[in-house]
């Protein structure tokens, strides 16, 4: 039995959720033969005590502690300020590290942390868990087969019930870094495509204090990719419907809808039609809730070497290009080249 100790820093709302998938890996993982533990960390030391002894996971004092009480690998879900230093120990730790989205607050603040990991051989798998959803997988299974046939439009969603705190969203760097980032991802990692221009405009009609701190709650892009295809990616704070994550893919040949089940958020207006029928997912980690799991599965395998990097520090950078292209055009009312300079208007 190959046992393997994992480190985990920060267990709020989704280091929680984490440690709870770490926990459970055995489940999985013990007819591989692989055996989890798991060692975590919080400068809330009263609460990272309750949720390890919760997991029978083991606490330590600091991230220098648990790094030297010997895991073998490290998992960062701690705020955004804090994960290139993180990253950054993990590298000089010479251990594996995961680390949720983004990398840094911007990519020019990430860019720097790319270099650290390449110039010390480090090996860091960032949390884009979409690419480990059944759905997701499927649509670019198909896509790659030439099922689909040539894309001709591409509409991915991502709407939340109701807005997190504003305090969260005054730091977030916007809905478009924030939110669609992780759509900006899928379609890169579905299509093989880069996205080089965006065109973006949002809307503020629901708490005004979102405003305030430079947020929108309602946000569309128009993205072009490097071979002219378009597609929008929309996202909503306030979707009372249901959290809705959604992606269509119309090809030449056939097209595809990733979340088109029946826990979907949405009814339809045609009558006798009773689909869906289910209760719609209420949060993201409930609607990802077994890709989380799969994508804690895979960094264990990364760790023992078992797989090749599912989505690279570089990866996750590009995405986050894209986002802040996004949120530049957003402020700028003009399209945006990705990579910073601004495109010319249609006349």
């Amino acid at each position: 039995m190959k046992r393997v100790t994992l480190g985990l820093v920060g267990v709020g709302r989704i280091g929680v959720m984490h440690a709870q998938n770490i926990a459970a890996l055995n489940g999985v993982l013990n007819a591989k033969g692989i055996n989890v533990a798991l060692r975590l960390t919080d400068v809330a030391e009263e609460h990272a005590r309750s949720v390890a002894a919760g997991l029978e996971a083991e606490y330590r004092s600091s991230v220098d502690a648990l790094l030297a009480s010997g895991v073998d690998g490290l998992v960062v879900a701690t705020g955004t300020a804090t994960h290139p230093k993180l990253i950054r120990a993990g590298v000089d730790a010479n251990i594996p590290v995961f680390c949720e989205k983004p990398v840094a607050m911007n990519v020019a603040d990430a860019l720097p942390v790319l270099d650290y990991i390449r110039d010390n051989n480090g090996v860091v798998q960032i949390g884009h868990q979409r690419r480990f959803d059944a759905g997701y997988l499927e649509a670019r299974r198909a896509y790659q087969a030439g099922e689909l046939g040539w894309i001709h439009s591409l509409r991915a969603v991502t709407c939340d019930m109701a807005p997190p705190p504003v305090e969260f969203l005054a730091t977030s760097g916007g809905l478009f870094r924030d939110c669609s980032v992780h759509d900006f991802d899928i379609l890169r990692w579905l299509t093989g495509r880069e996205i080089v221009e965006v065109y973006a405009k949002g809307s503020n009609n629901g708490d005004p204090a979102i405003g305030e701190v430079g947020d929108v709650d309602t946000a569309l892009a128009l993205v072009t990719f490097d071979d002219g295809t378009v597609g929008t990616v929309s996202a909503s704070r306030y979707n009372r419907a249901g959290h809705d994550v959604r992606l269509e893919i119309q090809g030449s040949r056939r097209s595809l809808m990733v979340g088109l089940d029946g826990k979907m958020a949405m009814d339809s207006a045609e009558p006798g039609v009773a689909f869906p029928s289910g209760e719609p997912h209420r949060t993201f980690a409930e609607r990802f809730d077994q890709a989380y799991r799969s994508e804690m599965a895979a960094f264990v395998e990364l760790v023992l070497g078992l797989r090749a990097n599912p989505c690279t520090p570089e990866d996750a950078v590009a995405a986050s290009r894209v986002a802040d292209a996004a949120q530049e055009s957003l402020a700028s009312g003009d399209p945006v080249r990705v990579g910073g300079a601004v495109a010319n208007r249609a006349s």
